[in-house]
Formats: structure tokens, C-alpha cells, sequence
């Protein structure tokens, strides 16, 4: 239940809140629209079958000790780090996000780099949050299905990060040039 709640939680950030919030934008074009709610209605049974049928975890193993000690043999404490992993994730992505959606004030135009927070060492901020998001949630997890879509959003946003790294390069002469892409110190 914990876990579902997480991604559930996710979703209705993204569905719900984070709409109300964003300012009017480009339109998505019908078929990328298509494509992204394709993925996440597949998905979202896949993660909520997987979680509630197949996935099996002893009882109790929640309140085990050894998920907050870490001290016991039988466990890796895979739930706490993957939950602390995902948690630290959303934050991110929430927090980046509010600093993408006011990067202009109202009535202003043009383009500005984005600064502050997880800014401040990739051009993918939002994107990092979502990539720990989604591998803490494959970690706590342990389901072979939580690992796929941890590796999807990976290789997906990465290549929207660079897109967008590139583009900064090539419209801002004062970019920092020591800023990664989506991964910090290393992409």
C-alpha cells in the first residue's frame, strides 16, 4: 500500500496540482499527447497489477527493524533507502519545477537560464528529480516491472536533458559550461 501510494502520489501531483499551476505554453501536439498517455495508462496497470498481485513481501515486512537500522541479516533495507531515494526525488522535482515556472514574471518574455537548486549543477533538474524518483520507487520495490520503468524514465528524460542542455549552450553565451546535463558531476 505504501508503495502504490507513492506512485500514486506522483501522478496526482502530475495530473492534478501541477496543471493548475503552470502558466499557458506551447500546446502538446496530439500524437506526443497520445504516446504519453498510451505509456502512463500501460504503466500504471503494470506498477499497480505488479504491486498488488505478483509482488510478494512477507508479513510484517514493513516494521521490520532492519528497515530502519539496517542491521539484519535477511535485509538490505531496500525499502527505506528506495523510499528516502524517491522522496528526495519528488522534492526536487516539485522544488524545480516551481523554479522553471518562475523564471519570467507575468507579462515578461524571453528566455532566462534557470538558477538555484539542483540548477545550479545540471540543465535537467526536473528530470534528475523524476530519474531518482522513479529508481528509489524500483528500489523499495524490488520488482522487475519498477526497474523497467525506472530505466524508461531514465532513457527518456536524459534525452530530453540533452536537448534542452544543448539548447542553453547555444542560446546563452553565459551558460555555466561546468553545468552537467541530468546527472550531477558525472552526465
Amino acid at each position: 500500500r505504501v508503495l502504490l501510494g507513492c506512485f500514486l502520489l506522483h501522478y496526482m501531483h502530475r495530473a492534478l496540482i501541477f496543471p493548475l499551476l503552470i502558466r499557458q505554453g506551447k500546446p502538446t501536439p496530439f500524437f506526443t499527447f497520445v504516446l504519453a498517455l498510451l505509456f502512463c495508462v500501460f504503466n500504471g496497470y503494470l506498477q499497480g497489477r505488479s504491486l498488488s498481485n505478483y509482488a510478494i513481501y512477507p508479513p510484517g515486512w514493513l516494521k521490520d527493524p532492519c528497515f530502519i537500522t539496517g542491521k539484519s541479516n535477511h535485509c538490505l533495507n531496500y525499502f527505506s533507502s528506495g523510499f528516502v531515494g524517491w522522496l528526495i526525488g519528488m522534492a526536487i522535482n516539485i522544488h524545480s519545477d516551481h523554479i522553471l515556472r518562475n523564471l519570467r514574471k507575468p507579462g515578461e518574455t524571453g528566455y532566462k537560464i534557470p538558477r538555484g537548486g539542483m540548477f545550479e549543477y545540471v540543465s535537467g533538474a526536473n528530470f534528475f528529480g523524476e530519474i531518482l524518483e522513479w529508481f528509489g520507487f524500483a528500489l523499495a520495490c524490488c520488482t522487475l516491472e519498477s526497474l523497467a520503468f525506472a530505466l524508461c524514465t531514465l532513457f527518456i528524460l536524459s534525452s530530453r536533458a540533452k536537448q534542452h542542455h544543448q539548447w542553453y549552450l547555444e542560446k546563452f553565451e553565459d551558460y555555466p559550461k561546468d553545468r552537467k546535463i541530468v546527472i550531477p558531476f558525472l552526465y
